[in-house]
Parts: structure tokens; C-alpha cells; sequence
């Protein structure tokens, strides 16, 4: 098994050995900050055929835009279940697939939009996760990502790569990287990067370009 397929393996494991305490562990800080993000992340959502990619637990199902083609993936089974359980509850319409992002089974250009929210901080390989995306995203399609990412404050961003290792090892989040670069780096077109909080919390918004 190669390195990067080890990542992914111990990444999967301890997203599913957390899933019971996803919800409760993120609760007070989803109530006071993350909703009203999220509500803004699938405000920007165009076209019809969506794809969100880290579905967790299902926290976005509130603000999936009705009537409109959703299909949502994971990379976990555990956090997965909870999706399919939330999305019964709620009775929301979403299409759930186990999948990782660095490898997705979808054909080139077949989404609208393709969203996620605090992803790609797990992702072994984010870059080329945001490939992936790309491949996916339809020529003119629009990706919208809400992420957390390394501050720009010399201390503070030399306290977040120092803490960083632990705080992989307990929830599985990166909290230094630079999600903006990577989605240069992927091809897709960075549009707007807005920040929401502290310097960390970031809407970017991309585009995947048209073939000249």
C-alpha cells in the first residue's frame, strides 16, 4: 500500500471512530457561527446538478436548495450512516455515496456546482482532491468551499503549525493549511476568497475555466 493510500485509510478510520461525537463535539460552535456560514456557502449554489463532496454527518441538509439534483459523498461509512439517517429524519432528497474525493467515480463535467464545507483540511491530498473537483465541475461551473486555513499573523500561524499535529491526531482536521493556493493549484479559477472570521474562516469561491 502506498504512503498516500495509508493516509487515506487512517484519515477513514478516525472519521469513523469519531462519528457518534462529530455532532456533539462541533454543537456550540455550529449553533453560534457554522450555520449562518453554511446558509451563506449554499447561497452562492448555481445550476441544478450538485455535488457536495464531505457530507459528514449531514449538517448542510438544511440549506440544500429545493428542487434541485443533490448528490453528497463521503469517504467514511460511519459518518456516511448518520447522513443516511439524518437525510430519513428530515426528509431531505440527496443522493448519498461512499466515495473519496481524491478518486471520484463520477464522469468529466457533470456538475453545476460543486460544494463543500471544512473538507479540505482531511483530505491526505488536497490538491488533488481540488482535481478532482475540477474534473467533475462542468466548463463555466462554479466550486464553493467554506474552509478554515493557516493565518497569515506570523504568530499565530506559527502557533497553528505548532499545535497541528495534535490536533490531526484528535479530530483529523489540518488547521495550517492554504486552501485558496491549493485550489489555484488545482486549475480551477480562484473568483472571490471572503473571510468570515479571525483570518482562518474563508468562503472561496472558483470556477472551472471554459476551453478557449
Amino acid at each position: 500500500m502506498s504512503t498516500e493510500s495509508k493516509g487515506t485509510e487512517v484519515a477513514k478510520r478516525r472519521y469513523d471512530r469519531i462519528a457518534p461525537l462529530y455532532d456533539r463535539m462541533e454543537g456550540l460552535i455550529e449553533r453560534s457561527r457554522y450555520s449562518k456560514w453554511r446558509e451563506l456557502l449554499w447561497s452562492k449554489v448555481e445550476g441544478t446538478h450538485i455535488l457536495e463532496v464531505g457530507v459528514g454527518t449531514g449538517k448542510n441538509f438544511p440549506f440544500y436548495p429545493p428542487d434541485e439534483e443533490i448528490t453528497a459523498i463521503d469517504f467514511s461509512k460511519k459518518m456516511l450512516e448518520r447522513a443516511e439517517d439524518r437525510a430519513s429524519k428530515q426528509k431531505v432528497k440527496v443522493s448519498l455515496q461512499k466515495m473519496d474525493v481524491q478518486n471520484l467515480e463520477f464522469e468529466d463535467n457533470t456538475f453545476d456546482t460543486v460544494v463543500a464545507s471544512f473538507v479540505f483540511c482531511s483530505v491526505p491530498d488536497p490538491v488533488r482532491g481540488l482535481m478532482e473537483v475540477e474534473r467533475v465541475c462542468k466548463p463555466g461551473g462554479k466550486v464553493v468551499l467554506l474552509e478554515h486555513v493557516l493565518s497569515a499573523n506570523r504568530i499565530l500561524g506559527w502557533l497553528m503549525n505548532l499545535a497541528n499535529p495534535l490536533v490531526v491526531r484528535m479530530i483529523g482536521a489540518n488547521i495550517n493549511r492554504r486552501t485558496a493556493e491549493n485550489v489555484a493549484k488545482s486549475g480551477l479559477a480562484v473568483e472571490q476568497v471572503t473571510d468570515l472570521g479571525a483570518g482562518i474562516f474563508k468562503l472561496i469561491e472558483a470556477r472551472k475555466q471554459t476551453p478557449l
